[in-house]
C-alpha cells in the first residue's frame, strides 16, 4: 500500500561521496514514522531532499501522489510539508507571539494595497490570524509566555515554540529532526506525549529523527534504519529492536 510520502531509489553525493545512497521507504498517510540511525548515517539529508534544501542525485520523492523531486521549499512547504531543525530557527529577538504570527501570516491572502488601505477582507484576516496564533499557543501550552523573547526561553519549550510555528503553516506532513535533543528525561516525555495529541489533533502524518531511543520506540508505528546512507532496516519497533544488524550497527554499539 502506498504512503502519503515515497521516497524511491534516493541518492545524494557530495562530490565523490554518496551521502544518501539508494535509499526507499514510505510513510503512511496519518501514522508516526522514525528515521534512525548512528550519527551520519545520512537522516538529516534525506530531510533536506525531501523538502527541497538539497538537490536530488538520483531517485524521486512523491508526496499525496504527486513528485516533488527538486522542486524549490517554498513549493514543497505550500503542498504541505513543514519541518524543524536540528539547529533551532527561531526568531531570537521577537516574542513567542509575533514569531507564531509571522509563520501564520504564510497563509495570508490580501494583497500589499489591501493592507495598505486597511480593507475589510486584510481586517478579516488579521483577525482571523492573529486568533489562529493564540490557540495554536494555547494548545502547545505557551501561552504564559508569549510575551517573552524567544531567546529568553528555556531550551525545551524554544523546540516547543519551533513546533508550532511549524503547525502554523497547515501541514499535511510533520517532519521533526531531532525534536528531543538537549531535553531532560521529563521534557523528553511531555515531548512524546505532544507528538501524539498535535497528530491527532490537527490530523497529521509524523516522520521523525530522533537519538532518543526510548521515545522512537514508544512513539513510531514504523521505523526505518539507516547507516553508512543506506538503508539497513525498516519494521516496526519490535521487528527493529530484534534485528541483528540493528544491534550490531546502532543499538548495540551504545551510539547516541
Amino acid at each position: 500500500m502506498s504512503g502519503i510520502l515515497e521516497v524511491k531509489g534516493l541518492t545524494k553525493r557530495f562530490g565523490g561521496l554518496a551521502a544518501v545512497d539508494n535509499v526507499s521507504f514510505s510513510v503512511r498517510e496519518g501514522g508516526i514514522s522514525g528515521l534512525i540511525g548512528p550519527n551520519g548515517a545520512g537522516k538529516t539529508t534525506i530531510f533536506n531532499l525531501i523538502t527541497g534544501v538539497y538537490k536530488v542525485t538520483e531517485g524521486s520523492v512523491s508526496f499525496s501522489g504527486s513528485e516533488i523531486t527538486n522542486m524549490e521549499p517554498f513549493r514543497i512547504a505550500d503542498r504541505g510539508i513543514t519541518r524543524t531543525f536540528q539547529n533551532i530557527r527561531l526568531f531570537k529577538n521577537l516574542t513567542v507571539y509575533e514569531n507564531v504570527l509571522t509563520a501564520c501570516h504564510m497563509s495570508a491572502k490580501y494583497s500589499i494595497p489591501e493592507a495598505l488601505l486597511r480593507l475589510p477582507r486584510y481586517l478579516r484576516e488579521e483577525k482571523a490570524l492573529r486568533a489562529k496564533a493564540e490557540d495554536l499557543l494555547s494548545i502547545m501550552g505557551l501561552t504564559e509566555r508569549r510575551d517573552v523573547q524567544a531567546n529568553n526561553l528555556p531550551y525545551g519549550l524554544q523546540r516547543r515554540l519551533e513546533i508550532v510555528r511549524a503547525l502554523a503553516l497547515d501541514p499535511k506532513l510533520l517532519l521533526l529532526d531531532e525534536p528531543a535533543a538537549g531535553m531532560n528525561p521529563d521534557e523528553t516525555e511531555q515531548l512524546m506525549r505532544l507528538i501524539s495529541e498535535i497528530r491527532t489533533r490537527f490530523k497529521l502524518t509524523v516522520l521523525v529523527i530522533e537519538h532518543h531511543m526510548d521515545l522512537v520506540m514508544r512513539l513510531c508505528e514504523s521505523i526505518v534504519v539507516l547507516n553508512f546512507g543506506q538503508k539497513l532496516a525498516e519494521g516496526t519497533a519490535d521487528e527493529i529492536r530484534g534485528d541483528p544488524r540493528v544491534v550490531e550497527a546502532y543499538l548495540g554499539s551504545g551510539g547516541n
